[in-house]
Formats: structure tokens, sequence, C-alpha cells
């Protein structure tokens, strides 16, 4: 029997042309408009999103209209293709709500156009760049949780929301079903949190006397929400592979420069051995993350287990890389001029979005009828 057998997804974990070159021009973008002393300088200020950087990725790019569509405005590209803009994001770790907006709230809104109403219009201003949507959901919640998501009136407070800060419309789940917000309208109040991430910073979303635009009852806005979470936390693996490159690659650049006792302290034997520890863990990471991209493109019913494994997996490779980028680094590690914190803090940061690795660990064993570890 082969692998291509009817009804099974073989997953094709090579990037293709048209990858590479949107790899190409990503990487160039935020070499130019986001290298580390600006993002420094970013979180420093009161407003660590550079507008000019998000218009030219999302709109000059056409990176926000990645998950859709044509014939509703988007590039009508896939899950693989906004995998490497995460990779991209990760490896500058700048400050932009493309997870929380071009795939978690855009997957969300795509479940819902076929419901007809506000969605459509909405997923069009999306896919543009005009706009910027979050789902209020605290930013630590599973895929599997998604679901338990659809309670309560509009009246509301939830706090750990990602890029609320950046979002001009709000994706807010209650019992009757989804509501978009307009996060300028009465009755609607974001107050930045300060976060242990700086370059991706939380608020907490507080609705009293808020009206908002139905998209969809209760059912569908469960699944819904469901899919956006899972695309999320499937993509989010992205973007922890690519910090966790950039780590590997700027230790290994800096033990070889860096000499004691006439020699590279990257020759020192133990250093080599962390290195290479380090080498394979991110490229068994880069397996995973691409088998769960490639995943949800495909639909394949197996995307919740890829999912799963690429982040029980992902988040912890990440950290590790980050906390081996600042040790090996000695006392310059440590500084804040060195971007080496920003990676750690996002690295930690990402470990407990969209669920944690022991949540994922569970969902495996859910998904496969294990015993729970």
């Amino acid at each position: 029997m082969t692998a291509q057998t009817e009804g099974v997804h073989a997953p094709d974990l090579l990037y293709s042309e048209a990858e590479d070159d949107l790899r190409s021009a990503v990487r160039s973008l935020l070499a130019d408009r986001a290298a580390a002393p600006a993002v420094i300088a970013g979180i420093e200020s009161d407003t660590p999103y550079d507008q000019r950087l998000w218009e030219s990725l999302a709109s000059g790019i056409g990176a926000a209209g990645l998950l859709v569509p044509e014939k509703l405005g988007g590039q009508g590209a896939g899950h693989r293709e906004a995998a490497v803009v995460l990779e991209e994001l990760g490896r500058s770790v700048a400050p932009a709500p493309y997870l929380t907006s071009s795939v978690v709230a855009t997957e969300v809104l795509l479940a819902l156009v076929a419901e007809g109403g506000p969605a459509a219009e909405l997923l069009e201003g999306l896919a543009a760049g005009r706009r910027v949507a979050v789902l209020v959901l605290p930013f630590a919640t599973a895929p599997a949780d998604g679901a338990g998501a659809m309670t309560g009136t509009l009246d509301r407070t939830v706090t750990g929301v990602a890029d609320a800060a950046a979002a001009d419309v709000l994706l807010v789940p209650t019992a009757e079903g989804l509501y978009a917000l307009e996060t300028g309208g009465d009755g609607v109040a974001v107050r930045p949190l300060v976060p242990l991430d700086l370059t991706r910073p939380l608020a907490t979303v507080t609705l009293h006397g808020a009206t908002g635009a139905l998209l969809a009852e209760a059912g569908p806005s469960a699944a819904a929400v469901m899919r956006g979470l899972l695309a999320g936390a499937g993509l989010l693996a992205s973007e922890q592979l690519g910090l966790a490159e950039w780590c590997l690659t700027e230790t290994v650049r800096h033990t070889r420069e860096r000499h004691q006792f006439n020699r590279p302290v990257g020759s020192f034997q133990s250093l080599k051995h962390r290195m290479a520890q380090l080498w394979l863990e991110v490229v068994s990471a880069r397996a995973a993350a691409r088998n769960a991209a490639d995943a949800l493109a495909a639909g394949s019913p197996d995307a919740p287990l890829a999912v799963a494994v690429a982040q029980a997996y992902c988040s912890k490779v990440a950290v590790h890389a980050a906390e081996e980028c600042v040790q090996l680094h000695g006392g310059i590690g440590m500084t804040w001029e060195h971007p080496a914190h920003l990676y750690l803090k996002r690295a930690k940061a990402d470990s407990i979005a969209y669920g944690s690795a022991g949540r994922h660990r569970d969902s495996v064993a859910e998904l496969m009828e294990l015993p729970a570890p």
C-alpha cells in the first residue's frame, strides 16, 4: 500500500518557489523597517506598532489577504504561505498584528461568510489591510476551549487580549452568537496592560452598553471560533520556528567571532554539543511546524492532531533556543541593547499562547485515545 492512498493526505514539508519568493520579500521589508534597534525603540514608546510597516506588509506585499480567496478580495494563497510570513515575523519579533488579525480573525470570518451579512464586507477590509480585527478572548485560549467561549452577554470584561490596541474591530463571542464591534464605539474600552513580551501588547477589553453587528448565531459562531484558534495555534508554531532559527544562527555567529585563549569560543567542545543539540531540535521543529501548516492548507482531518503536536514541541524549542542565545552571548546577551531579550520574552509569551504545551499534549492524548500524560 502506498502512502498516497485515497483519503490520506501525504504532507509536503518542502518550500515551493513561490514561498521562497514570498520569504525574500518579507525578509527584505523587515530588515529595512523592523531591525533590532527600531523594534527596541518602538517598545520604549507608547506605540510599539509601526503603521508604515503594517501597511507595507499587509497591503504592499499583500500578506494580509493570503488566506482569503480571490473572489473575496484576497490573494487566494493558503496557510503554507501565511506560515512563511510568520516565520519571518518570528525572526524579527516585529510588533505586527498579523497572527491575531490576518490569521485568527480572518479564519473566523471565512467560516462565517456563508452566513451572509457584514462578515464578507469586514473580511474584505481585513484582506486589503485597511482594517485590523481581533478575537476578544484571552491570548492563552486553546482551540479545544473555543466552544466554551460562547457564553454570557455583550457586557463583559476580557483580560489578556493580544493586539487589541492595534485593532479597530473586535469580534466578541457571546451566548447569542458572534458580534463585531468598533473599538471607537460607545461602551467600548481598551486598556493596555504591561505584558512580558512588549512586542505583542496585551489589553483588557471592557464592554458596557456597547452595540455591534451580529455576524452569526451561536452554533456557527462556535465552530468559527474553534477554526480561528486552530489556525492560530498551528501557524504560531511557524513563528516559534522562525524565532528559534534566528537564535541559533545568531548564537553560532557570535561564538565564531568571540575569542577566548586565542580560540573561538564556539570551538569549545561543551558549546559545540549545546549548539548541535539545539540544531537537531530546530530541524525537528521545522518538520512539525511545516506539517501543521500543510495540514491546515489541505483541510486535512488530521489538522487538529498536527497542530497539537506542533505546539507541544515548538513552544519548548523556541524557549530553549532563546535561553541558549542569551546564555551563550555572555554578558552582552543580558543587555537591553542586544535583541536577545526580545526573543526570550516572545518565546516565553508564545509558550502559553493558544494553549500551553501541556494543554496540547492533552489534546494529542484525546485525539489518539491514549492515557493523558
